[in-house]
Parts: C-alpha cells; structure tokens; sequence
C-alpha cells in the first residue's frame, strides 16, 4: 500500500513562520478584546485537559494516526535501541538540565519551579504530529509514548519532589490518562477506521494520494487554530509580564536545543536510522506542557510564578518545533549517506 505520502503543513507550509506571527497577532487581539469568551472557552475542561484543544488535537493528529501501520508496532516494540535511548534522554538527561539551566538563568524561586516542571514531562501526544512531519518513525513514536505516560504516572510527583524539595505534589492520573485517549487514542482509533473504510471503498491509491493530502491541509489549519487558542487564551501574560516572560523562555530554548543536538548525536553515533533519530531527538526534547500547567496550579497556585512559567512552553512550543523538524529534515540525506558506510 503507497502509505507513504507526507505529512506536510500543505498550502502553509512555505510561509508557516509569517502565519505563525498572524495567528499570535489574532490570539492577543481575540484575547484582549473578549477576554470573558476566551475565559469560558478555557473552562470547558475535563480533569485538566482543554476541550477545544482536544478537538483541535484530533484534527491536527489524525492524518498522522490514518499513516500508522499496526502491523509494524509489534516490530516497534521489538526495536529497543532507539526507546532505550528516548527514555534516557526524558528521565535521566533532561530533568537534571532543566534544574541546572533554570538555576543559572532565572533568579525568581517561583520561575525556577515552574520551569523545572516543564522539564519533568516527556510529550505524549502532539510530538508524533512533528515526527510525522519530520519524516521520522511514527509508530516506534506511537510506542514510545505510551511507555512515557505510564512513566509519567510513576516518576512525575518523586521527580517533582526530589528536585524541586516540594511534598504533596499529586500524580497525575487522570491528566496523563485523559490526554492518551483525547490525543492518541481516540485519533489512532478514528485514523485506522477511515483507512480501513475508504481503502476498501475508494482503493488505495485514492486514500494516499487524495484522502491523506486533504486532511494534511485540515491538520494545518488545526495547528494554526491551536495557536489562535493558545495566545487568546496566554498571550495576555506576554503583554503583562513581557520580561519575565523572555527570560522564563531562554532555559526552556536552550533545554529543547541541547536536549534535540545531544540525542539526536548519541542516535547518530549510535548509527541509527534517520527515521529512528528524528522520532528519538522530537520525544527527547520535548515536554506535555498540560502536566507541567495543571501541577503549577495545584501546588503553587494559580496565579503564582511557577505557573506563568509552565504557561511559556506552549507559546514557543510550536514555532521551536517547526524550526526543529525542518533542520531535522535537512539532514536526512546525509545521515543516510553516514550510515551506510561500514
């Protein structure tokens, strides 16, 4: 089956830094001038996770999820090298950089917290999105993150008080669970009904070269509507606290940089496959800023410093990670070339 056309941010994708800046630009106006709507539309959560950021989820996830073969997850599981190195790179890497870089850069105690928090959760849902547009390894992704949320559960609340030296930090069930099945789950189940349905109703070369390009462009345009979301919603922080926000941001860059470079190296290194690089580089470095958000919250407050901290990740997260996925992609041809040298 040609299951092999790309993920791509269709016709966004030439000019994707300019609709990133109009998409803030029309978050922070939306925001500002109806922030009663915005705050309604921010409370329709459950158990912590954002309702209209899982309705956009499903859409930006479910091209991605409709290209996953299951048949290859047995393989997935199998090929360990690559998860090994992932779950290093989460657990034992980037908490301890997260608490160094937040020490060297940020004086406020209450950032310091919040940053290191974000450290402290390994994605698990919208990082196969980018590894698909990576042209990296969705369903050893699809694997990898499932391991990470049951990981989550156990080490999340004894990591948070170890290095942050703060008792009473909950573990979040329900957050982590509702946002597997809101963010994985159910697009992995709605994606690999329709390929069954409309390849035995269409064909497959219908499904990948028409169905597949077609819900690309509806994934574009529901990242672009997350991020109207996610400024409506934060953005009016940025405009109030715009210093402290740029220097909450420079760990939370450097951490993402260094994290993505140093796995993706060690994965060269290691000479294994770009698709594996790329997939083990994207979940290293990045973070669920939701956990990180809800346990700010719940531990220091909701109007605290440790949670306009969590707040950053998601407003950067996107244009960091487009940034990264396109290096990555430059580099596909020749870790190829690298790797099959004896």
């Amino acid at each position: 089956m040609s299951q092999d056309a790309e993920i791509t941010l269709g016709p966004f994708e030439k000019y994707i830094y300019v609709w990133i800046v109009l998409c803030g630009a029309v978050g922070l106006g939306l925001g500002h001038a109806f922030p009663e709507a915005v705050h309604n539309l921010n409370r329709l959560t459950v158990f912590g996770v954002s309702l209209p950021i899982a309705v956009l989820m499903f859409f930006l996830m479910h091209p991605t999820m409709a290209k996953v073969r299951l048949e290859e997850l047995s393989q997935a599981v199998r090929n360990f090298g690559p998860t090994l190195l992932t779950l290093v790179a989460n657990w034992i890497m980037a908490p301890p950089l997260m608490v160094l870089l937040a020490w060297l850069f940020l004086g406020n105690p209450d950032f310091r917290a919040g940053t290191i928090l974000l450290g402290l959760s390994p994605c698990t849902g919208m990082v196969l999105f980018w590894i698909a547009f990576a042209r990296g390894n969705v369903t050893q992704g699809v694997v990898i993150t499932a391991i990470n949320a049951i990981s989550t559960l156990v080490l999340y609340a004894p990591f948070a008080k170890f290095y942050l030296g703060v008792g009473g930090v909950p573990v979040p069930f329900s957050l982590v669970g509702l946002s597997v099945l809101l963010f994985v789950g159910v697009p992995l189940f709605a994606g690999q009904l329709a390929k069954r349905l409309l390849t035995s109703w269409k064909g497959e070369t219908w499904f990948a070269g028409s169905y597949l390009p077609a819900m690309n462009t509806v994934a574009s345009a529901a990242l672009l509507g997350m991020l109207v979301l996610l400024f409506s919603s934060e953005g009016r922080l940025a405009l109030a606290y715009p210093l402290e926000i740029v220097l909450i941001a420079v760990p939370i860059l450097l951490h993402f940089v260094i994290m993505l470079i140093g796995t993706y190296l060690a994965a060269l290194l290691l000479r294994y496959r770009y698709e594996d690089a790329a997939m083990a580089a994207l979940i290293g470095s990045s973070t669920q800023f939701e956990v990180a958000i809800g346990t700010a919250m719940v531990v220091f407050g909701l109007g605290s410093g440790a949670a306009l901290a969590t707040v950053v990740g998601p407003l950067i997260e996107v244009p960091v990670m487009v940034t990264a996925t396109k290096l990555l992609r430059l580099t596909q041809s020749r870790f190829r070339v690298r790797q099959r040298r004896p």
